[in-house]
């Protein structure tokens, strides 16, 4: 397959690119940065010295396209939506890292209080809870705490089990972007933990999104994120109130059959850790019931910037070309 990344010089374009390399069947044919262009990609992603010898380029959507099988568009938000209609107007497949595309377009309106000029729809590219996705052109890549808080609860939201659920998500630093902000500024986060947007964060909506097309009857669904002193991950708490008390046998068999064949879940006795998944597509889930309540504590671990974000649009690439889900993402975590 040949490659594109349009907007490769943020942390998911670079992650892009790492694994990319990696893969049997891909070839990078064009990266771009308009703010980039002509310096050399290595010199951007250090790590990839002596594996890429590219520059970036700031070339047209079309030209692009012409190069390529696929396209990610790894770009803010509201810029994808400018992007991804040249793209597919081309011909190619396209993949989109941002959120232009995640939500009905009344519901991204309210939410990124931005205007969409392209309201096309587009699958929710988490596969597990898609496997429609290797039927289609165009995937919109979900947001990394939607991810990790989605897969956590979905068997028990599938179901029709759950009566509300709160999750609390803990984020490493570097999904606040590469730009320095006060959140990742260092003498703000080292030996600290911040929440931010209680109560509002934008990512709700997806999570909002995925857990009531399981169970439409699903109405009390809270989440409150933070950041804490690491580079990578996302640890998700969910505290689940269910219809009526489970044993942890019956939890077990509803999580196991539900994800059945999904090679990147790997359900654990015991707690997850960001350790565990560090640099890897997997995603971590374990449980434990509180006896003589009605609360079943669910956590999940992800990197962010993987099963979070450019491991799960390779995924969904795999899937798009008919290749094994698992190529060029079947690596262990970085442990320590």
């Amino acid at each position: 397959m040949d490659i594109g990344i349009i907007g490769g010089s943020g942390y998911t374009g670079g992650e892009l690119l790492r694994l990319l390399t990696q893969h049997p069947e891909a070839n990078i044919k064009a990266v771009t940065s308009r703010s980039s262009k002509g310096q050399k990609v290595s010199d951007t992603h250090t790590h990839l010295r002596k594996i890429i010898d590219m520059e970036f380029e700031d070339l047209a959507p079309e030209d692009v396209a012409s190069r390529c099988d696929i396209v990610f568009t790894a770009v803010p938000h509201g810029t994808a939506m400018q992007v991804v209609p040249k793209l597919l107007g081309a011909g190619v497949k396209v993949i989109d890292l941002s959120a232009d595309y995640r939500l009905k377009t009344e519901v991204f309106e309210k939410t990124y209080k931005l205007k969409h000029t392209d309201p096309r729809t587009a699958v929710y590219g988490i596969p597990e809870l898609h496997p429609e996705v290797a039927q289609q052109e165009f995937i919109a890549n979900p947001g990394c705490y939607p991810t990790g808080a989605s897969l956590a609860a979905a068997p028990l939201a599938d179901a029709g089990l759950i009566e509300r659920v709160v999750f609390d998500s803990k984020s490493g630093i570097s999904g606040a972007g590469a730009e320095p902000t006060e959140v990742s500024h260092y003498p703000n986060m080292a030996e600290n933990i911040q929440a931010y947007k209680l109560t509002t964060h934008r990512h709700r909506a997806e999570i909002v999104q995925e857990l009531t097309r399981l169970d439409s009857g699903l109405k009390s669904i809270s989440f409150t994120p933070h950041v804490i002193p690491s580079v990578r991950g996302i640890l998700t708490t969910a505290h689940i109130f269910v219809k009526k008390q489970l044993s942890e046998e019956e939890i077990g068999d509803i999580y196991r059959n539900f994800y059945q064949d999904k090679p990147f879940i790997r359900l654990i006795k015991g707690i997850p850790m960001l350790g565990g998944v560090r640099g890897s597509n997997f995603c971590d889930i374990g449980f434990e019931v509180e006896k003589g309540s009605d609360r079943i504590v669910v956590i999940s671990a992800i990197d962010n910037l993987v099963k979070g974000a450019s491991g799960q649009a390779i995924q969904n690439m795999n899937l798009m070309f008919g290749l094994d889900e698992t190529a060029g993402l079947w690596t262990p975590g970085v442990a320590p």
